[in-house]
């Protein structure tokens, strides 16, 4: 199994709202804020071509949109799709399986595209299947007023009608070595890939551990849908991800690819190291 980073782009959110109830002064520390208050976020995907098979985890936020939205995320991200799979020699027509996160435009915005000629939006993965949870189509296009602004109707849409969706139902192995784990505190069903590599175990963390600076268990996102039910999410994978020291990739730290947990001395937990994917390659 071959593993290759793809950098979709780059944004900025608020980051009071990041880290929720935690105090600036504290998660300043690790994501320092500019004079808006917002921090630097990255779209950090994840390309997995086994045998026949190239399959990449979400695909940032897409280059649709207008320039105020452009503005108000401080948007970078022009052509960084195509030049990410393009850097390992590959295209778009080459991804055959696109695995989902969940449907926050952030997440699934590279999934369609516009076509001026027809003058509207299509799908941008023609040859892939696109794996997502069952559950989470059916939040998304039905979305609660709080977390409607973050489903975009051009990102779900073309999809939903292009017969490439398979709706899975809860935990699952995708195929032998890929696992998805589902939890429902940020979203509902957000599905996050479990790889088994040779000799260590792979988590992309998506949004339940967006940074390293994220690790500490009450360090939840004001954005969850669900934070209580996120604080019971994190407290059942912070063991494990400590104890078989697994490889957290982030999907959104500005700096770090991957890292692991340890557990501290006084029985919480916190970012252990720092690491560049390709150091467990």
């Amino acid at each position: 199994m071959q593993l290759y980073v793809i950098e979709t782009g780059r944004f900025k959110l608020d980051g009071g709202a990041m880290f929720g109830v935690v105090p600036k002064p504290i998660w300043q520390r690790t994501n320092p804020a500019d004079g808006d208050n917002r921090i630097d976020m990255a779209m950090r995907c994840l390309l997995v071509q086994e045998g026949d098979r190239l399959v990449l985890i979400d695909n940032g936020i897409g280059e649709q949109h207008d320039a105020k939205f452009r503005q108000i995320y401080v948007l970078e991200n022009e052509g960084w799709l195509d030049a990410g799979l393009a850097k390992h020699g590959f295209s778009r027509a080459d991804v055959t399986d696109l695995v989902l996160t969940h449907l926050h435009f952030d997440h699934c915005g590279g999934t369609a595209v516009y076509n001026t000629a027809t003058e509207r939006y299509e799908p941008n993965f023609l040859n892939a299947r696109i794996w997502l949870q069952r559950r989470h189509l059916a939040w998304a296009t039905q979305p609660n007023a709080r977390e409607k602004a973050s489903f975009l109707r051009q990102n779900i849409e073309p999809v939903a009608a292009s017969g490439q969706l398979q709706l899975l139902d809860g935990d699952m192995e995708l195929f032998p070595g890929f696992a998805l784990r589902t939890v429902n505190g940020h979203t509902e069903a957000q599905q996050l890939p479990v790889i088994t590599l040779k000799d260590r175990t792979l988590f992309y963390a998506a949004d339940l551990f967006p940074t390293f600076g994220h690790i500490p268990l009450p360090y939840v996102m004001g954005y969850d849908t669900r934070p209580l039910l996120t604080l019971e999410e994190r407290q059942h994978f912070l063991p494990w991800l400590a104890g078989e020291e697994v490889v957290i990739f982030y999907e959104h730290d500005p700096l770090n690819e991957c890292g692991t947990v340890r557990l501290t001395e006084k029985g919480g937990f916190v970012s252990d190291r720092t690491f560049p994917l390709s150091e467990i390659l």
